[in-house]
């Protein structure tokens, strides 16, 4: 595994051995402390309110999304469910050429199933938004400047094989840790249950989400079709956890203090 050590908000890439690692993507270390999450009553969504301060121990995160590639290379070995393709008109093996655009048409347990044979876990909604905004509660990763197609890739329509960018083609749109394609491209599963209520009454340090269950997961980011509102830092999705579509991916993380933590 390759983790990118992080000191105030600039990523430095420290490389380590790789070769015993299923999945030897880069992953960049959030460090420990507060951040702001969510948005302040009146900004944003209800789902998001109130803005708190949250405490996250160190973790480290995926620094790109999870790519067809590296998803056939799990399939391969475990012979998990094969997803179709990008378009949904075929496997993904029936399509040449999409090797380094991010895997959609997975599942919440298809995300999990890959996260655990790589030896790590779905990120938490608190940790997935810290490692987008950084600690100063800023809009989008890049910051609170507009979004632009330099920085992010979002509201488009439908087009065959120039749709999804490859990932961490849009190094502008990095987020303050080093973190890419965090607006936008592919949604992402993370690890919680979806309550819309659930700030107003979660923990201050580590939160997992709620305890309750049911079918919907929630899921972050936006994606290549998604509208300005969708990509902001604090923005909230949600979906059944058998909900595949074009837009739908993920990305992995590791705990870093403790045992790691799973829901």
């Amino acid at each position: 595994m390759a983790i990118a050590c992080v000191i105030g908000q600039s990523p430095i890439m420290a490389a380590v051995p790789v070769s015993k690692e299923p999945d030897p993507v880069p992953m960049m270390t959030i460090p420990a402390g507060e951040f702001l999450m969510g948005n302040p009553e009146g900004k944003g969504r209800a789902d998001e309110w109130p803005q708190r301060s949250v405490y996250l121990d160190a973790f480290a995160i995926d620094q790109v999304e999870v790519t067809n590639e590296r998803y056939m290379a799990f399939v391969a070995t475990t012979g998990h469910r094969n997803p179709p393709n990008p378009y949904g008109t075929g496997s993904l093996q029936s399509v040449k050429g999409i090797e380094h655009l991010p895997v959609v048409q997975t599942t919440w347990y298809d995300a999990k199933a890959y996260c655990s044979w790589a030896k790590k876990r779905l990120p938490t909604e608190a940790e997935w938004e810290k490692a987008a905004r950084g600690t100063d509660g800023r809009l989008y990763p890049w910051g609170n400047d507009p979004a632009t197609v330099k920085r992010a890739n979002f509201d488009r329509e439908w087009d065959e094989e120039k749709t999804l960018h490859p990932v961490g083609s849009l190094p502008d749109g990095d987020s303050p840790y080093g973190v890419k394609d965090m607006a936008g491209n592919a949604r992402e599963w993370v690890s919680d249950w979806y309550d819309a209520d659930y700030y107003r009454h979660a923990p201050e340090r580590n939160p997992q989400g709620p305890d309750k269950k049911g079918v919907v997961r929630s899921i972050r980011g936006g994606s290549w079709h998604s509208p300005l509102a969708d990509i902001a830092t604090s923005a909230r999705g949600r979906g059944g956890f058998a909900l595949q579509t074009h837009g739908t991916g993920f990305r992995c993380a590791r705990s870093l203090e403790g045992d790691g933590q799973q829901k």
